[in-house]
């Protein structure tokens, strides 16, 4: 259906893509995983043709219709989210254009002479509308909308008033309503809620088109994608199976080579040392003048590319009081919308909760009265003694300076540290060579959310809030993190909707239902085994809740 045959691509001194290979065929569903800048949203350039390969060919079967989500989603405004959606349907939303203008033609009292001709094209377009599915468009286009969190006064407002994350939902909306032969999905997940994921993997599990998607959500990963396409050092590389096989095949492959690398430099060394050894004695010279050709005609083993992250270790926090965060009778409003009508919540030391909830139904809310950030309306939020909190949001990110660089906001966060220590650390969250170098305002997402933690762990809180850490970061960030926060002492309260983080961080869950608040004893493994449910509000999944 795509092939890749040989293909090579070089921006700027960066090679890309050396003579790759891979082929994507009808109604599989592909990961498309490797480092960040490896080549990834290229290759999708180049399967829709905004780029060509510098060698080699990209092909696509006649008669195949791709659509393609980026994260650059363009301006929308003046429409509502659902025409916006509808808009983008493919060949349907085109012959919708064309009949309605065919109807106000036949409302035009100035074409009557034509009324027998309009009638005629009238009737061949409405038969093609209806075939294509048409009068069901917006039907289909509600449900989509609803699935990826929508409400129904969301759909009909502006999408112009919307924010950016609402408007990538608008934008994946069109894609998956176009149905396509081809999908082309990068990073989908990003800015859906726990809800709209699962109900994505359920649609793209249920569509009968090829995936290729890139995803840093590994458990999203997983159960969507049977086949793996890895891009690394200019090679693309095929794997069957999920994302945890193909980590497992890769790990494997790579003590194969490096086995192999072993043995030949083994041998290489022997055979070296022969050369060296009798080079200058005549009665050897022939033996000598062999093994030279035999080591020119050698294949040279590399030994496997370095896949390293450096883990994160936590120095000790302090240790707090007992009664870590409390809140009583709290009261918040937002307008007429009541989010809490009396909460009382208390989170002691050494608990871990999740907070779990639907859009809207106060999570954010709640960290952010807990981190001091808002007020209630009535009742208290108390933090108890000998509490050090650090609390982590996205917009933390927007405070960065502009023009410190990574080593300038590191260095000012603690001016008493070595520069040794600060190093390791810029090392863990990804900040090696030049990369310390760069000034924030050319930071991606990804990366401003790396240093923003960087600085907020550093020096240990013992009370960690952390509100969606893993927007943004790399599937190789996130481990690191959950490794790190795996062996961290203090005390957890924290929003993801990140399944892995979830199960392997959380001790405690508080669900915020239609029902109200209600906690429950155990992390988030227990809790979905007991509902069935991997999220409030979701139909109870038990296939879905062993796996979670």
């Amino acid at each position: 259906m795509i092939r890749l045959d040989a293909i090579s691509k070089q921006h700027g001194n960066q090679l890309l893509f050396v003579e790759a290979s891979a082929v994507v065929h009808r109604g599989e569903k592909v990961g498309l995983v490797g480092p960040n800048g490896a080549g990834k949203s290229t290759l999708f350039r180049l399967i829709t043709r905004e780029e060509a390969p510098d060698e080699g060919q990209v092909s696509i079967d006649r008669g195949v219709t791709v659509g393609h989500f980026s994260q650059d989603v363009g301006e929308m405004s003046g429409r509502t989210a659902l025409a916006e959606t509808m808009d983008g349907a493919g060949p349907v939303s085109e012959v919708a254009a064309e009949l309605h203008g065919l109807e106000q033609a036949l409302a035009d009292p100035e074409r009557a002479d034509e009324l027998e001709a309009l009638v005629e094209r009238f009737g061949h377009v409405q038969a093609r509308f209806d075939e294509l599915g048409g009068y069901a468009l917006e039907a289909r286009a509600r449900e989509i909308l609803a699935g990826l969190g929508f409400t129904q006064e969301m759909m009909d407002g502006d999408v112009g008033a919307l924010s950016g994350g609402w408007k990538m939902r608008v934008a994946l909306a069109r894609i998956l309503l176009m149905r396509p032969d081809a999908m082309l999905l990068d990073e989908p997940s990003n800015h859906l809620d726990l809800e709209s994921i699962i109900w994505l993997e359920e649609f793209l599990r249920g569509y009968e088109g090829a995936i290729l998607m890139t995803s840093h959500d590994r458990e999203f990963m997983n159960r969507v994608v049977g086949k793996i396409i890895e891009i690394d050092a200019g090679t693309l590389t095929t794997y069957s199976g999920d994302y945890d096989l193909y980590e497992r095949e890769r790990a494997v492959a790579d003590q194969h080579q490096q086995a192999a690398f072993d043995r030949q430099q083994a041998m290489l060394k022997k055979e070296l040392a022969f050369i060296e050894r009798f080079k200058a004695r005549a009665s050897h010279a022939a033996q000598v003048q062999s093994r030279v050709k035999k080591l020119d005609k050698i294949e040279k083993v590399e030994p496997p590319k370095v896949r390293r992250t450096v883990d994160f270790e936590f120095r000790p926090p302090p240790r707090s009081g007992e009664d870590v965060a409390k809140l009583a009778g709290v009261v918040k409003r937002y307008g007429e919308r009541t989010v809490y009508g009396g909460l009382d919540f208390l989170v002691r030391r050494g608990e871990r909760w999740c907070v779990l909830g639907a859009n809207g139904a106060g999570k954010s809310t709640l960290l952010r009265m807990v981190a001091g950030e808002s007020t209630p309306d009535a009742g208290s939020v108390t933090v108890g003694g000998s509490v050090k909190m650090g609390y982590f949001a996205q917009h933390a990110m927007e405070l960065l300076r502009a023009e410190e660089t990574v080593w300038d906001a590191l260095q000012r966060a603690f001016p008493r540290a070595s520069v040794g220590s600060l190093r390791t650390l810029a090392g863990c969250f990804g900040f090696s060579g030049d990369e310390i170098d760069k000034r924030c305002k050319v930071l991606s997402g990804g990366e401003k959310a790396r240093l923003v933690l960087a600085t907020l762990l550093y020096d240990p809180p013992n009370f960690l809030v952390l509100d969606e850490p893993t927007n943004h970061l790399d599937a190789a960030t996130r481990e690191m993190l959950v490794r790190a926060l795996a062996g961290y002492e203090g005390t957890l309260l924290f929003v993801s909707h990140d399944r892995r983080f979830l199960a392997s961080l959380s001790n405690r869950v508080l669900e915020l239902g239609p029902d109200g608040p209600v906690p429950y004893g155990g992390g988030y493994t227990e809790y979905v085994a007991r509902t069935g449910r991997e999220a409030p509000g979701l139909r109870a999944a038990p296939g879905r809740a062993a796996r979670a």
